[in-house]
């Protein structure tokens, strides 16, 4: 079947998607266990980037699961299927000069490596919500360690499901170190050379 299917050559892409919006495109990738923090981050940062005049647009569980990836279970195959189908968004997303701020588990590195590789590694920002496991526990605002304790989840990640941490994020925030004012400010300066900003 791939062979049937012929690009179509655009007169527009993201180098003119991009001067049109004034800034670059790209994805910044929040990853962590579950309860660290990543769509609380994410919803601030992209706040504050809409403040700035940047097109934005955030995918994570509610906007995803519920909708192209509900046949999805949570099984190793899927988790992965689940990142793979998220990566092919983003990139259209980035293509089209938008940033875009995708919040997952994602606990595989092999995955968010394939994540990079499909948007490019130019346009990919890995930002680690290092929020330790006993805080998210704690935490636990949608009950779903005591589910997964209790045995009621199947392959919940830090529990019955590994988490490969990242060696070298790009950004590095501990929850539990800096409150969300100062996790944005960080990540909004981090990437503020990146972003090229017109205006």
């Amino acid at each position: 079947m791939q062979e049937n299917i012929v690009p179509h050559n655009f007169g527009i892409g993201q180098k003119e998607r991009e001067a049109l919006k004034g800034h670059k495109g790209m994805l910044l990738w929040f990853t962590g266990l579950s309860g660290s923090g990543k769509s609380t981050v994410a919803n601030a940062v992209e706040e504050e980037l809409h403040r700035m005049g940047v097109h934005t647009y955030i995918l994570d569980g509610d906007n995803i699961r519920s909708g192209i990836n509900k046949d999805l279970s949570f099984a190793p195959e899927d988790r992965s299927e689940n990142i793979r189908r998220i990566a092919e968004i983003a990139n259209l997303f980035v293509d089209s000069g938008t940033v875009v701020l995708a919040a997952f588990v994602s606990p595989y590195k092999k995955d968010r490596e394939m994540v990079k590789s499909v948007v490019k590694d130019f346009n990919f920002v890995e930002i680690f919500v290092d929020t330790p496991l006993e805080e998210c526990e704690r935490r636990d605002v949608k009950g779903l360690y005591a589910k997964a304790r209790q045995g009621l989840i199947k392959d919940f990640t830090g529990i019955n499901a590994p988490y490969e941490a990242p060696e070298q994020p790009d950004i590095r925030i501990d929850t539990t170190q800096s409150n969300i004012e100062e996790s944005t400010a960080q990540i909004v300066t981090a990437i503020r050379v990146k972003l090229e900003l017109k205006n």
